[in-house]
């Protein structure tokens, strides 16, 4: 049995399905670690603009521990560079076979790598970064790489979520053996219940979010910020389905954000006709959605990742995606399941709407390909990386103390 500490800045809704089932395997002993505890209360986040309450349970099924702040103790405010306390004697009192920290950008994950060093326990990563294509290098960026450098030479092994997040540690000379692929994943088969129990209400769903028009429903469901890219949705959605008419697919917005007055000014007359927005939906409010579009889109400019198009393809929906979304190069196969358009450019995904909601029989078709795409990236999948992580490095604790040679300098942006 391997015992196995996690740490990770707050309680996450898309990770607790998957520490459920670890926390349920023979073979693991899984501790888990959160530097703050917000998320399990009302708070507010600027991004969605609302101050709400995760409406599905974050800790249930695993043993967890919030761990203390250096004088104020457990810290429900999330506090960037607050340190916390006594972490490196609860990582030698808990015999632990290896530290599982996801990401870096918190000054407690940080604290958490050095600690594991320190007492010779293995530390295994998982991020969102992937690599960056800018030219220019500034300041920043350069403490970013020696920051990099230095954890990086910390870490026994590196959890994969994709090949871009595979390429980007590559960028930075990490060996092949020290990397495992554990693919972002949410709960398939929760997703795909809670699609296949919408299905049959679908057509009252339809009417009552007055979507009286049989044609085609795009969907957005995302923070309503600039990185996002609702605005450029908008723009090409009116680019490609101009002038009035009883033809034109519908186009909704699910969720809130900074960006909402402007948006509904930017739509203009065609707010509550083509273009619904629906405000904020919490996580079991979001299926249903996915069960009613018929295509899914997410424009970003940059998105490390992007669960929301893992979702959607649980419901058997194709996706149009930008080239900066970081789920495109292995959830995405342009024609069979879906769309890439280059980010910010608005007329080609003008086309690709258009495109899109032309045949019905093809986003069938496509929509079946996404269902079975995403079944096999999924939690068995990161059970099966995390296990062969374990085995190659729970044994050699003396790698902590060891620092790679020779790594180039890349950047370290999230």
């Amino acid at each position: 049995m391997f015992r196995v500490a996690y740490i990770v800045t707050h309680p996450i809704q898309y990770q607790a399905p998957l520490l459920r089932r670890l926390a349920a395997r023979s073979d693991i002993d899984l501790r888990v670690f959160f530097l703050s505890d917000f998320s399990l209360h009302s708070h507010y986040e600027a991004a969605f603009n609302q101050i709400f309450q995760w409406d599905v349970p974050l800790t249930e099924g695993y043993q967890f521990e919030v761990l203390p702040r250096w004088l104020i103790g457990a810290s429900t405010p999330l506090l960037s560079h607050w340190p916390v306390t006594g972490l490196k004697r609860k990582l030698r009192e808990g015999r632990f076979d290896a530290i599982w920290v996801h990401g870096w950008g918190h000054f407690g994950l940080k604290q958490a790598i050095d600690a594991a060093h320190a007492v010779g326990i293995p530390v295994l990563l998982r991020g969102e970064s992937t690599p960056d294509n800018s030219i220019l290098r500034s300041w920043r960026r350069r403490v970013r790489d020696a920051l990099c450098h230095r954890l990086f030479a910390r870490c026994a092994g590196f959890l994969c979520i994709g090949s871009l997040n595979r390429q980007f540690y590559k960028s930075f000379g990490v060996t092949d053996e020290r990397l495992f692929m554990t693919p972002y994943a949410v709960d398939n088969d929760w997703f795909q219940a809670r699609c296949a129990e919408a299905a049959p209400r679908r057509e009252n769903f339809r009417f009552e979010l007055g979507l009286t028009r049989r044609q085609p429903i795009l969907l957005f469901a995302a923070k309503f910020t600039a990185v996002k890219a609702p605005a450029d949705l908008i723009a090409a959605y009116v680019q490609a389905f101009p002038g009035k008419g009883s033809t034109r697919p519908y186009l909704l917005f699910a969720g809130d954000g900074p960006l909402r007055s402007q948006l509904q000014a930017q739509a203009g007359a065609r707010v509550g006709t083509d273009i619904h927005f629906l405000g904020f939906r919490n996580q079991s409010e979001l299926p249903a959605l996915y069960d009613l579009c018929d295509v899914f889109v997410l424009p970003s400019h940059f998105e490390p990742w992007g669960l929301v198009v893992n979702e959607a393809m649980n419901a058997g929906r194709p996706v149009i995606v930008s080239d900066r979304v970081g789920a495109a190069p292995d959830l995405v196969e342009p024609g069979a399941n879906g769309w890439i358009f280059p980010a910010g450019d608005v007329s080609t995904l003008a086309h690709t709407l258009r495109e899109a909601c032309a045949s019905a029989e093809r986003r069938a078709a496509m929509g079946a390909r996404s269902l079975a795409r995403i079944r096999e990236w999924d939690f068995a999948a990161d059970e099966r990386g995390l296990l062969a992580a374990l085995e190659a490095v729970a044994t050699k604790k003396s790698f902590c103390s060891q620092r790679p040679h020779s790594l180039p300098t890349v950047s370290c942006s999230r």
